[in-house]
């Protein structure tokens, strides 16, 4: 028997197109500048509010506290109301600063009314 002829593969005429070997994937999601941006602007409101709410609820305090001397203080006098609004309506009125440092200070009105001032006169 004769050996029968081998035909080799050979690439087409001109040969093979190029191989698509790069990894080609949308982008997805926001950049690292963006979500850097938005985890610092998240965190500075986080800390504004955290701010906000202390403070309303230094002045809840203190305002309880204002109560529970004006039942001390008044104790002796007939048909006092602690805590009966001077204003006439039913609606909750902020204190002003007189109001709310009338038991206080003089050095805490001034503070709470002109900020904390460090000088030296």
């Amino acid at each position: 028997m004769a050996a029968a002829k081998v035909k080799q593969d050979m690439p087409p005429p001109g040969g093979y197109g190029p191989i698509d070997y790069k990894r080609n994937l949308p982008r997805r999601g926001l950049s690292g500048y963006s979500m850097f941006a938005l985890g610092i602007g998240t965190l500075l409101y986080g800390y504004w509010s955290m701010m906000k709410w202390n403070r309303e609820r230094r002045v809840l305090q203190m305002l309880r506290e204002n109560l529970e001397e004006e039942a001390v203080i008044m104790k002796d006098v007939p048909g006092w109301k602690v805590g009966e609004s001077t204003f006439h309506t039913t609606r909750w009125v902020p204190p002003i600063v007189g109001e709310l440092y009338g038991l206080r200070t003089p050095e805490e009105v001034f503070n709470a009314s002109f900020g904390f001032m460090w000088f030296s006169s």
